[in-house]
């Protein structure tokens, strides 16, 4: 993807005249759910996806956990501990640790991923008619995902959306420091 450039609200533009927004989802955990609530969201979900008349990718990042600074935190308490304590605390660590280096330990961040091409050769301001139809997509997804107990957000920081595109890109140095 060759991005033209990023526009105020978040909306990237590709030197092939497309648009795109990124939405990031904040879902909601449905193993914890009842059967009864389990079927109602899944009911809600067929509705979401039947009523959204566009094409939409939907992007899942795992992310390995930095868990520095919690060890050195259980480090800097272990001073005070009696030894029962450190080497119970010393376990953990080696543990969590070790969790952590099998990737069985990582976070995950939901995104969908609109676009608008120009297919109208007769809009004269591309721009805004591509920002207003992205926008609209996104209330469609939001209030969709909404009904399923999902929180959409519209990332409209150019900053946030240079870190999440670099991540996108770069997933192994991005892993790497994490």
């Amino acid at each position: 993807m060759k991005i033209d450039k990023i526009l105020e609200n978040g909306i990237i533009k590709t030197k092939d005249n497309r648009y795109i927004k990124i939405i990031k989802i904040n879902p909601i955990n449905f193993n914890l759910k009842s059967d009864l609530e389990k079927e109602a969201i899944l009911n809600s979900y067929k509705i979401f996806l039947k009523t959204c008349d566009f094409n939409f990718q939907i992007l899942i990042q795992s992310n390995k956990e930095d868990l520095s600074n919690h060890f050195s935190q259980i480090n800097n308490n272990l001073i005070q501990e009696e030894k029962n304590i450190q080497e119970i605390s010393k376990k953990y660590i080696n543990y969590i640790k070790e969790l952590n280096n099998n990737k069985k330990s990582s976070s995950k961040n939901y995104y969908i991923i609109i676009d608008y091409i120009n297919k109208n050769n007769e809009i004269m301001d591309v721009q805004t008619h591509a920002i207003e139809n992205l926008n609209d997509k996104f209330f469609k997804i939001k209030d969709g995902l909404a009904r399923c107990g999902n929180i959409a957000i519209d990332l409209n920081d150019k900053e946030q959306i240079k870190n999440i595109l670099f991540s996108f890109f770069n997933t192994r140095i991005y892993s790497n420091n994490k």
